[in-house]
């Protein structure tokens, strides 16, 4: 067996074939028709109930109002350097001017 030297261009071929593998074989085995299931009583589909459903959407809220605090803190901190900012501007057209 030779030794290939593993270039970038090599690299990035091989994972790209591997990531259209993991896809084909992903999109075979969630699609029924693919899987050779024509109708829809023959795909078993399994039941959740709704209370496994209401953590997934309380975390979510948690994290929108996580991000919305974050966002605000942000938001200051992008005013206070504007305004710092502004200042160093006034300082050195007075300066220049």
């Amino acid at each position: 067996m030779a030794i290939r030297k593993l270039t970038p261009e090599l690299l990035r071929k091989i994972v790209l074939e591997e990531k259209n593998k993991m896809l084909r074989e992903a999109a075979i085995s969630n699609d029924p028709v693919a899987s050779g299931k024509d109708h829809p009583s023959d795909v078993d589909v399994p039941e959740v109930d709704a209370d496994g459903y209401a953590d997934t959407l309380a975390h979510e809220i948690d994290h929108m109002k996580a991000l919305k605090i974050h966002e605000q803190r942000l938001t200051a901190k992008l005013r206070e350097i504007q305004e710092a900012k502004k200042r160093l501007r006034e300082r050195v057209s007075k300066k220049i001017g």
